[in-house]
């Protein structure tokens, strides 16, 4: 087994990959992600901090991850259906069942924003990494709420309150409780004992619209995934040229942009 985690090579389909599985918007967003990591090494053991139902891990990697753990039950029965996983464990980001130093790189694939209070968490991640380990995330900025496409038609018509309640409402369906600029991160970070190496903004205003009126027309996807268990009845490729071809633009494009909704982090323990 070697000591390094190596993203998937060559160039699989991540959009197809993931809007086979996932509602088109969720797809878009995640198959962009998923070619940032294949640019970085993961060093073993790593960590996957707020794994989910190891969805996203799954198609980014080619090797099982060492550990993921999650506070969700019914998303971790998922994970050890996938597989990607070496250990899975059900915990809450402040309070990490590990010793001191245990791990030498740690991931969190948009998962901070949902949590209220960070500080705990990123002084726990601090904690069972080893010195000098990358600790990699995303989420979204001080972009997101403000490029979102009916807030913005609101304010053209002059109606700017209605246009922050609106962002309000879709900040909290997406249950978001940070969607911060790097300065407000980089203090965060240094608080826990990390400074920033690189970050980027990714994913347009353009490609957000897309994924904000998916909320509202993927409702069907939620009625299926309720009676099913699954977003997509029909992973067919025929059932889905027509959502791969709107989505394929926006995942071939150059996805970092100054303009970008999220932000991709690697960070380092001091």
């Amino acid at each position: 087994m070697k000591n390094t985690l190596l993203p998937m090579k060559g160039s699989p389909d991540y959009l197809w990959l993931h809007i086979r599985d996932l509602p088109y918007f969720r797809a878009l967003l995640r198959s962009i992600e998923a070619r940032f990591y294949q640019d970085i090494d993961l060093p073993r053991p790593v960590l996957d901090l707020g794994c989910g139902d190891g969805h996203f891990s799954s198609v980014a990697f080619d090797q099982q991850l060492t550990v993921g753990i999650d506070p969700w039950w019914n998303s971790l029965q998922e994970a050890i259906r996938r597989d990607i996983y070496y250990y899975l464990i059900q915990a809450k980001g402040g309070n990490i069942p590990f010793a001191d130093e245990s791990f030498s790189s740690a991931m969190s694939n948009s998962v901070l924003e949902h949590i209220p209070a960070l500080h705990p968490v990123l002084t726990e991640v601090a904690r069972i990494l080893r010195q000098d380990a990358p600790f990699i995330f995303c989420v979204p900025n001080h972009n997101f709420l403000r490029s979102l496409s009916i807030g913005r038609t609101l304010n053209r018509f002059r109606l700017p309150g209605i246009a922050n309640a609106y962002r309000s409402f879709f900040n909290r369906i997406s249950r978001h409780y940070h969607c911060d600029p790097p300065d407000v991160w980089n203090e965060r970070l240094k608080l826990a004992g990390f400074s920033i190496e690189r970050m980027w903004h990714y994913f347009s205003p353009q490609a957000l619209k897309i994924m904000e009126w998916g909320h509202y027309l993927g409702l069907p996807s939620l009625i299926i995934r309720w009676i099913t268990g699954r977003w997509i009845l029909f992973p067919k490729r025929g059932n889905l040229a027509l959502t791969y071809r709107m989505l394929h633009p926006y995942f071939e494009s150059d996805p970092v942009c100054e303009n970008g909704v999220y932000t991709f982090y690697i960070a380092r323990k001091l």
